[in-house]
């Protein structure tokens, strides 16, 4: 098929479908819920929702945004979500075509939506999407090739495919490590909760799937984002700095995703600064 049209047809399609199934981890993976069984059901009355109210989108707008049993508001990230997971599948299937490297990029896009999301709402980002998000990473840089300047440098003669998977742990443990240690230090030092272990799994996916510059630059752009929306929220309610938590990793996921679809760009222009 080599319609450009229709591959993107079905890649928001697909997005969609997707994107549902991303809601329901959303909400059932923090709670240690299966996301198999029980089937699709109302967190506000537990009813079972019908499979004619679980289509993407057009079940929301045909249910005017409410429950069919309970009547009460349907939250707006579940339309919003699948929305966001459709349109990151289009951007995936016509930057990289129909490779390997876009089923890569497309896993790594709903590992990011899901903990953008579970960060958001109950400040956890679950094991499964982290620790198992890395161990994607690994298996995907056997097949889509990473460079890192230090495996070049010290393991040249390595297998180009196990010189990949090195090069993408050896990014998730440098940046993620050197962040642990300086949180802790700063921390110490302010006398302030640090970032939690979530956070510095989140950083090793990032290291892992975007490799060590373009991870950088997630954590640049992921912290000032933070930074300056986190104070200004804590500005305008008047709440304290040390006591309220602020969902760092959902910053860390925005800059994520900005790193992969602009960093080498917007990484070179401020290079050549």
């Amino acid at each position: 098929m080599n319609d450009p049209a229709m591959l993107l047809a079905l890649a928001s399609l697909f997005g969609l479908l997707i994107g549902s199934f991303l809601n329901a981890c959303i909400y059932r993976l923090p709670r240690r819920i299966s996301v198999v069984a029980p089937r699709s059901f109302c967190p506000r009355c537990n009813a079972s929702i019908a499979w004619y109210d679980n289509i993407p989108l057009l079940s929301f707008c045909l249910l005017r945004g409410r429950c069919r049993h309970c009547r009460r508001p349907i939250p707006l990230r579940y339309p919003v979500n699948e929305m966001l997971t459709a349109l990151l599948f289009c951007v995936v299937l016509y930057r990289w075509g129909i490779a390997l490297e876009s089923f890569k990029w497309a896993v790594f896009c709903c590992l990011i939506v899901a903990l953008f999301w579970t960060d958001l709402e109950t400040r956890l980002l679950p094991d499964v999407l982290t620790l198992g998000g890395i161990v994607a990473a690994l298996l995907f840089a056997l097949g889509v090739p990473m460079r890192n300047l230090l495996v070049d440098i010290f393991l040249p003669q390595l297998d180009p495919a196990f010189s990949s998977a090195l090069a993408a742990l050896t990014s998730a443990v440098l940046l993620s490590l050197p962040f642990l240690l300086f949180s802790e230090a700063y921390a110490s030092i302010r006398k302030i909760t640090p970032v939690g272990w979530g956070d510095i799994k989140l950083l090793a996916l990032l290291g892992a799937f975007l490799g060590l510059q373009r991870g950088l630059f997630a954590l640049i752009v992921g912290s000032a984002g933070g930074a300056i929306i986190g104070l200004s929220y804590i500005w305008a309610t008047g709440k304290s700095a040390k006591t309220e938590p602020l969902p760092y990793g959902s910053f860390l996921c925005a800059g994520g995703l900005i790193a992969l679809f602009w960093g080498p760009e917007l990484f070179s222009r401020w290079w050549s600064l």
